[in-house]
């Protein structure tokens, strides 16, 4: 079962993601694994909450919940839309563009240690392979 592609993506994407979470809670103990999904798909000028669930593929009610809980922490704040005053964007604090900064500094030492792992040339084959099933699918 395992030598199928979306088993061995998922089994991979575990393996990551856990080196990940146990780094990240080492650096920020109150940012928790599901907050990354709010990480992942915020941008830079601010986002919409309804936006922000569509890239995630989640609820907007499911997302207001870790927006809510991400503002509590100080990681994110709303703010008025400048297109639109009754809408509100959602942007970084501070404290979340630290976090920020401290998960790209942990996903480039986790990228290190694939290059080393399996070489540059696979690492490229195999971010090159990924961006097409993203891409196509």
């Amino acid at each position: 079962m395992e030598d199928n592609t979306p088993a061995l993506l998922y089994l991979a994407y575990l393996r990551l993601s856990e080196e990940i979470n146990e780094a990240g809670k080492a650096a920020d103990p109150d940012v928790r694994p599901a907050h990354a999904t709010v990480f992942i798909n915020m941008e830079h000028e601010g986002i919409r909450l309804t936006r922000l669930a569509e890239k995630a593929v989640m609820t907007p009610q499911a997302m207001g919940e870790l927006v809510d809980d991400l503002e509590k922490l100080g990681y994110v704040r709303r703010i008025p839309d400048p297109g639109d005053r009754r809408a509100k964007l959602i942007v970084f604090t501070e404290r979340g563009e630290r976090a920020v900064e401290t998960a790209f500094t942990l996903i480039g030492e986790l990228e290190r240690k694939l290059r080393d792992f399996i070489g540059v040339e696979t690492l490229e084959q195999m971010h090159r392979a990924l961006r097409k099933i993203i891409d196509e699918y």
